[in-house]
């Protein structure tokens, strides 16, 4: 018996009470689980989470003058984080603009990076062009999409070439 198919008799077994329960337990238990119910239950909830994992995004991006860490795994994971408990598409398309910016902000700060940075910049970049087409949202954000391009004007790699190749199949079109 499949692990799906023995959650489901066992969710379907409990009364609505200890249903509630479960939840409840699950809430407590998981930091995961209160962040859905956070932005599900209120637009408050989901723009106080946006507000944390941008920070987390910022922070290993900073081009403030103090380098932060750099660490793309860890502002990888806060978008991926983010994107799993989000309801609202609008803010699941400006995560991953953040990300990018603040990449682009980091580079031009620090200097040329390396290529698994760019790789990673670029993906990020698809992976949001591609959800704002889908979602209809090329005109609320075509404008930061180009200033990210205009941006990375100076930097190497064939960085700016690969996301205005990007901008011009998904947004520009």
């Amino acid at each position: 018996m499949s692990k799906n198919l023995k959650l489901t008799q066992y969710i379907e077994s409990l009364s609505p009470k200890d249903m509630a329960k479960e939840i409840r337990k699950l809430y407590q238990l998981f930091p995961e689980v209160a962040e859905y119910y956070q932005a599900k239950l209120s637009d408050e909830g989901e723009t106080e989470l946006m507000n944390k994992y941008t920070t987390i995004i910022e922070k290993e991006f900073r081009s403030d003058g103090i380098p932060g860490k750099s660490r793309i795994s860890v502002a990888r994971k806060a978008v991926s984080d983010f994107l799993k408990i989000s309801t609202h598409g609008f803010n699941k398309a400006e995560i991953m603009m953040r990300y990018v910016e603040a990449g682009v902000k980091f580079t031009n700060a620090y200097g040329d990076i390396d290529e698994p940075f760019y790789n990673s910049m670029e993906t990020m970049f698809e992976k949001a062009l591609k959800y704002i087409s889908e979602n209809k949202m090329q005109d609320v954000f075509r404008e930061r999409c180009s200033k990210i391009v205009s941006d990375t004007g100076g930097i190497g790699w064939g960085f700016p070439d690969n996301l205005s190749e990007l901008f011009l199949k998904y947004v520009q079109q």
